[in-house]
């Protein structure tokens, strides 16, 4: 009886404070960072046990790949939420219409999904202040402080979460990027899974933050007539964050474009080399047989 009066009160407190609408925006983002600890843990703990190769890293290397678990967990977990409220929920659907406008609309849910987000930005923020510049450099401060801000606003502002969400899409690429730092790191760049790798994020990249980020500019203009009624720093956020995403994605992904035609030269050099090889093997063999004939 006891435990479950305790039980009873805990899912009370749960119910009635942490995930009540008042506080949930706030409880949100402290369960973001305290799930950045825990993941960090849990990185380090897994990659010194099942990895090799992790123990022979050097200290800042070893907090570079923790981290980036983080930012792996961060990407996966955001990029369900947005992908489910952009494409599949009606939350944000014209259909509703006459219920409220598009650009005020936010549920509990999303509120949690921004919430989380925002933990993120800020657990990994201090990560960059504590060890800049070995975690990134000014661009990636800029891009947090940016996206960061966005984000927090429109959770506990409630506006323009359908294009919060949709910036948050390009969240998809960073597995892809991560996955990249580790083939190399583990000595794999010259492996076809690096290759496969950068090919899918060629495609990730121009899907989620090019193409994406046009169909977003494009809605905005077609519900500019509800835009225009957001607070004044809500609608400068809209326009301001993500042309300078836009940008950011843009030097990016000429960036990426040059190292993936690196890879594919350096490939067709392999593939051709391993061709003269074989010629010349054949050659070999066939004047060795030609020679034995004669003997």
């Amino acid at each position: 009886m006891e435990i479950k009066s305790y039980q009873t009160q805990a899912e009370e407190f749960v119910e009635h404070y942490l995930l009540a609408d008042p506080f949930l925006p706030y409880t949100s983002v402290l369960a973001g960072t305290f799930l950045c600890k825990l993941v960090y843990d849990l990185t380090e703990l897994f990659s010194s046990i099942h990895i090799k190769s992790y123990s022979a890293l050097t200290k800042i290397k070893r907090i570079e790949w923790n981290n980036r678990g983080i930012s792996t967990v961060h990407a996966i977990f955001i990029s369900f939420m947005a992908l489910y409220f952009v494409f599949f929920s009606d939350m944000f659907s014209d259909q509703r219409s006459l219920e409220s406008l598009t650009v005020f609309r936010s549920s509990p849910l999303s509120n949690f999904g921004l919430g989380v987000s925002v933990g993120y930005f800020l657990a990994d923020l201090g990560m960059i202040f504590w060890l800049y510049p070995s975690l990134g450099g000014s661009e990636y401060i800029f891009h947090h402080c940016l996206s960061g801000t966005a984000v927090a606003y429109s959770l506990f502002s409630g506006e323009a979460q359908l294009y919060t969400y949709m910036v948050l899409i390009s969240e998809v690429t960073t597995p892809e990027i991560n996955l990249r730092w580790y083939l190399d790191i583990a000595g794999l760049k010259r492996s076809k899974a690096y290759l496969i790798n950068g090919i899918a994020i060629f495609f990730a990249w121009l899907t989620a933050r090019i193409l994406l980020f046009i169909y977003m500019f494009y809605h905005v203009y077609i519900h500019y007539d509800q835009v225009v009624q957001m607070h004044t720093f809500g609608y400068l956020l809209v326009f301001v964050v993500p042309i300078a995403l836009s940008v950011m994605n843009l030097m990016w992904f000429g960036k990426i474009v040059k190292g993936l035609k690196k890879t594919l030269e350096k490939t067709h050099e392999m593939v051709n080399k391993m061709k003269m090889m074989v010629m010349s093997a054949l050659i070999t063999v066939a004047v060795a047989v030609w020679v034995w004939g004669k003997t």
